[in-house]
Protein backbone atom coordinates (compact mmCIF):
# COMPACT_ATOMS: atom_id res chain seq x y z
CA UNK A 1 0.00 0.00 0.00
CA UNK A 2 1.19 3.51 -0.84
CA UNK A 3 -0.72 6.55 0.42
CA UNK A 4 -1.14 9.10 -2.38
CA UNK A 5 -2.96 12.12 -0.96
CA UNK A 6 -5.30 13.49 1.68
CA UNK A 7 -8.91 13.30 0.47
CA UNK A 8 -10.68 15.05 3.35
CA UNK A 9 -10.51 15.86 7.02
CA UNK A 10 -13.29 16.44 9.55
CA UNK A 11 -13.93 19.43 11.78
CA UNK A 12 -16.45 19.16 14.59
CA UNK A 13 -18.21 22.51 14.85
CA UNK A 14 -20.81 24.23 17.03
CA UNK A 15 -22.64 25.98 14.18
CA UNK A 16 -22.34 24.61 10.66
CA UNK A 17 -23.89 27.69 9.01
CA UNK A 18 -21.46 30.03 10.79
CA UNK A 19 -18.51 27.81 9.86
CA UNK A 20 -19.60 27.61 6.23
CA UNK A 21 -19.98 31.40 6.10
CA UNK A 22 -16.50 31.93 7.56
CA UNK A 23 -14.69 29.53 5.24
CA UNK A 24 -16.60 30.76 2.17
CA UNK A 25 -16.09 34.46 2.79
CA UNK A 26 -12.62 34.40 4.33
CA UNK A 27 -10.94 31.64 2.31
CA UNK A 28 -13.17 31.21 -0.73
CA UNK A 29 -13.98 27.55 -0.08
CA UNK A 30 -17.04 26.13 -1.82
CA UNK A 31 -19.86 24.71 0.31
CA UNK A 32 -21.54 21.53 -0.83
CA UNK A 33 -24.22 19.41 0.78
CA UNK A 34 -23.86 15.75 -0.11
CA UNK A 35 -26.03 12.69 0.39
CA UNK A 36 -28.78 15.15 1.30
CA UNK A 37 -27.54 15.95 4.81
CA UNK A 38 -23.77 16.22 5.10
CA UNK A 39 -21.89 19.51 4.73
CA UNK A 40 -18.43 19.92 3.24
CA UNK A 41 -16.12 22.73 2.20
CA UNK A 42 -14.29 22.05 -1.06
CA UNK A 43 -11.00 23.44 -2.38
CA UNK A 44 -8.85 21.93 -5.12
CA UNK A 45 -9.27 18.17 -4.93
CA UNK A 46 -9.81 18.09 -1.16
CA UNK A 47 -12.58 18.87 1.25
CA UNK A 48 -13.31 19.52 4.90
CA UNK A 49 -16.34 17.61 6.18
CA UNK A 50 -18.27 19.32 8.95
CA UNK A 51 -19.74 17.37 11.86
CA UNK A 52 -22.17 19.03 14.28
CA UNK A 53 -20.91 19.01 17.87
CA UNK A 54 -22.72 16.46 20.06
CA UNK A 55 -24.47 15.04 16.98
CA UNK A 56 -21.42 13.72 15.14
CA UNK A 57 -21.79 11.26 12.30
CA UNK A 58 -20.48 7.72 12.77
CA UNK A 59 -17.71 6.78 12.77
CA UNK A 60 -15.95 9.77 14.30
CA UNK A 61 -12.86 10.68 16.31
CA UNK A 62 -12.63 9.29 19.82
CA UNK A 63 -13.29 12.63 21.52
CA UNK A 64 -14.64 15.03 18.86
CA UNK A 65 -14.83 18.64 19.99
CA UNK A 66 -14.87 22.12 18.46
CA UNK A 67 -11.57 23.93 18.59
CA UNK A 68 -9.36 20.84 18.43
CA UNK A 69 -8.46 21.24 14.75
CA UNK A 70 -5.10 22.52 13.54
CA UNK A 71 -4.80 22.67 9.76
CA UNK A 72 -2.56 24.19 7.14
CA UNK A 73 -3.92 25.32 3.78
CA UNK A 74 -1.70 26.28 0.85
CA UNK A 75 -2.48 29.45 -1.12
CA UNK A 76 -1.02 30.58 -4.39
CA UNK A 77 0.76 33.89 -4.70
CA UNK A 78 2.57 35.76 -1.96
CA UNK A 79 1.98 35.64 1.77
CA UNK A 80 1.73 39.45 1.77
CA UNK A 81 -1.33 39.15 -0.48
CA UNK A 82 -2.85 36.59 1.89
CA UNK A 83 -2.30 38.98 4.82
CA UNK A 84 -3.90 41.85 2.91
CA UNK A 85 -6.94 39.72 2.00
CA UNK A 86 -7.39 38.44 5.56
CA UNK A 87 -7.12 41.94 7.00
CA UNK A 88 -9.63 43.27 4.45
CA UNK A 89 -12.02 40.52 5.55
CA UNK A 90 -11.66 41.40 9.23
CA UNK A 91 -9.59 38.40 10.30
CA UNK A 92 -7.19 38.95 13.19
CA UNK A 93 -3.86 37.24 12.71
CA UNK A 94 -2.54 35.26 15.64
CA UNK A 95 0.98 34.88 14.21
CA UNK A 96 2.87 35.70 11.07
CA UNK A 97 4.01 35.93 8.52
CA UNK A 98 6.63 33.44 9.69
CA UNK A 99 8.99 31.02 7.99
CA UNK A 100 7.93 27.37 8.22
CA UNK A 101 8.78 24.03 6.63
CA UNK A 102 5.92 22.28 4.88
CA UNK A 103 5.63 18.97 3.04
CA UNK A 104 7.28 20.51 -0.06
CA UNK A 105 9.91 22.54 1.77
CA UNK A 106 10.25 26.16 2.93
CA UNK A 107 7.08 28.26 3.06
CA UNK A 108 5.77 31.41 4.71
CA UNK A 109 2.69 31.17 6.92
CA UNK A 110 0.11 33.15 8.84
CA UNK A 111 -2.12 31.79 11.60
CA UNK A 112 -5.63 32.73 12.72
CA UNK A 113 -8.69 31.17 14.36
CA UNK A 114 -11.99 30.09 12.85
CA UNK A 115 -15.33 30.56 14.68
CA UNK A 116 -14.73 27.43 16.80
CA UNK A 117 -11.16 28.52 17.63
CA UNK A 118 -9.57 25.89 15.40
CA UNK A 119 -6.08 27.00 14.38
CA UNK A 120 -5.93 27.75 10.66
CA UNK A 121 -2.59 28.24 8.96
CA UNK A 122 -2.42 29.60 5.42
CA UNK A 123 0.96 29.22 3.76
CA UNK A 124 2.59 30.13 0.48
CA UNK A 125 5.52 28.31 -1.09
CA UNK A 126 8.12 30.26 -2.99
CA UNK A 127 8.60 29.84 -6.74
CA UNK A 128 11.19 27.07 -6.25
CA UNK A 129 9.08 24.99 -3.82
Amino acid sequence: MQILALDHLVLTVRDIARTVDFYQHVLGLRHERFEGRYDALHFGQQKINLHPFRAEYHPHADIPAPGTGDLCLIADGRIEDVVQTLQARGVALELGPVERTGARGPMRSVYFRDPDRNLVEVACYGPAA
